[in-house]
C-alpha cells in the first residue's frame, strides 16, 4: 500500500471515510424507529416513514451501541497493525480488548483518566452512553470470564445470532491488503467473542468480504458472488447463503419498497440483516433513498441501515453521503479523526511510532 499513488491513497481514505460515516448514518436514521413497525413507523411520520432523523437517545443524529462498536473495532485493528512486526500478532487478541474498552463505556459514568491503556478512543467522553447495548456483547465482554476471549472451538454465547456482531465487521473489510479469505477470517474470530453462532459469525465474514471488494474498487455484486463462495467451504454456511440468495432474487423482483423489504426478515438475526442491507444497498437509486428504504421496515432499523450505509459509503465515498445527515450525526468528529488514523496506520505506519502516536493507540 505504501507504493500506492497520491490518486490511490486519496480514494482510499474517501472510501474509508465514506464506510465508517454511511454506517454511522444509517445507524442513526434507524435509531430513532428501532423495532417499530412499518404501521407505527407511517403512521408517525408519513406514508414514506422518515424522511431524514428523529430524535433517540435525546437528539436527533444520535447513533447506537453498533456505531460505538465500529469505532472500538478500528481502534483494535489501528493497535494491532502497529504490532504486526512484533513477533506476537494476533488481532483478533487486540479487537477483543478493544471490545473490553468499549463495555466500559457501558457501565462509567466516565473516561478513567488514571487508564492509559484507554487511549485517545475511550476517552471520548460522549461515547460513554448506553444505547441499548447488544445483551450478547455484554454477557461476553462482562463479569468474571470477560478477559476469556471466545474462539472457533468455544465460541462464546454459541446460541447468539443477533445482527450486531455484522454491523461492527466493517472495518475488517478496509484491509484491502489482505487476501479476501484472510478477511473473512478475522472477522469470524472477532464474531465469536460475542457472538458464537455459525450463521451470526458467518454472516459477519460474508459482511466483511463485500466491504473488501467494494474497498477495492470492485462492485457490491462481486463482493456478494465472492462472499458466497467463501461461504461455501464453511460448516453451517446454509442460512447466511440462503440469506444473500434471496437479496439477489428481490433485486430481480421488480421496482423496490418496504414490502419487499420486510420479505427479506426483520433484520434482528444476522443472516436478516446482512440480507436487507445488501439489497437495499443494490438497489439503492442513490445514497439517501437507499438508506431510507433500509430503515423503514418493521425490526432492527438501526443494525440494517448500518449495513446498507456502509456498503454505499464504501462505494462512493464519503463526498456522497448526504451532507444534511453527515452534519448532524453525533461524533462526527470522532469517527472522521479515527477513520484518517486507520488510513494513517496502514499507509504510514512505519513513519507513525513516536510517543504521541504510542499514546493515542497503547499497544
Amino acid at each position: 500500500m505504501a507504493l500506492w499513488s497520491r490518486a490511490q491513497q486519496q480514494d482510499f481514505r474517501s472510501r474509508v471515510r465514506g464506510c465508517l460515516l454511511g454506517g454511522a448514518v444509517g445507524d442513526a436514521l434507524g435509531a430513532g424507529i428501532e423495532d417499530d413497525s412499518l404501521e407505527k413507523i407511517r403512521a408517525a411520520h408519513g406514508p414514506d416513514g422518515v424522511t431524514g432523523y428523529v430524535a433517540a437517545y435525546g437528539r436527533p443524529g444520535s447513533v447506537t451501541d453498533g456505531a460505538q462498536q465500529t469505532l472500538f473495532t478500528v481502534d483494535g485493528l489501528i493497535r494491532a497493525h502497529a504490532q504486526r512486526d512484533g513477533g506476537s500478532w494476533h488481532p483478533p487478541s487486540d479487537v477483543h480488548r478493544a471490545y473490553l474498552r468499549w463495555a466500559v463505556t457501558q457501565q462509567d459514568w466516565g473516561p478513567d483518566e488514571r487508564r492509559p491503556e484507554l487511549g485517545w478512543l475511550g476517552r471520548q467522553e460522549w461515547l460513554y452512553a448506553r444505547r441499548s447495548p447488544d445483551p450478547a456483547a455484554l454477557a461476553a465482554l462482562s463479569g468474571p470470564e470477560a478477559d476469556r476471549p471466545g474462539s472457533l472451538g468455544e465460541p462464546r454465547n454459541p446460541e447468539s445470532r443477533g445482527s450486531g456482531t455484522v454491523v461492527r465487521a466493517a472495518p475488517f473489510g478496509l484491509l484491502t491488503a489482505w487476501d479476501p479469505a484472510l478477511v473473512f477470517q478475522l472477522a469470524v474470530e472477532c464474531s465469536v467473542l460475542t457472538h458464537g453462532h455459525p450463521t451470526a459469525y458467518l454472516s459477519a465474514g460474508a459482511f466483511a468480504v463485500i466491504v473488501h471488494a467494494a474497498a477495492r474498487g470492485g462492485t457490491l455484486e462481486e463482493g456478494v458472488h465472492q462472499a458466497l463462495a467463501t461461504l461455501s467451504d464453511h460448516p453451517g454456511h446454509e442460512e447466511t447463503t440462503a440469506a444473500l440468495r434471496r437479496a439477489l432474487d428481490a433485486v430481480r423482483s421488480g421496482e423496490p419498497g418496504a414490502e419487499r423489504v420486510e420479505q427479506l426478515g426483520d433484520g434482528r438475526a444476522a443472516e436478516e440483516a446482512l440480507a436487507i442491507g445488501v439489497y437495499c444497498a443494490l438497489v439503492a437509486h442513490d445514497l439517501k433513498s437507499g438508506l431510507l428504504l433500509a430503515v423503514n421496515h418493521s425490526g432492527d432499523s438501526a443494525s440494517t441501515g448500518a449495513l446498507c450505509g456502509s456498503l454505499l459509503g464504501v462505494v462512493h465515498g464519503e463526498t456522497a453521503l448526504p451532507p444534511e445527515l453527515v452534519a448532524e450525526l453525533e461524533g462526527r468528529g470522532t469517527l472522521l479523526e479515527l477513520a484518517d488514523d486507520f488510513v494513517l496506520e496502514l499507509l504510514h505506519g512505519s513513519e507513525l511510532r513516536g510517543r504521541a502516536w504510542t499514546e493515542r493507540y497503547p499497544i
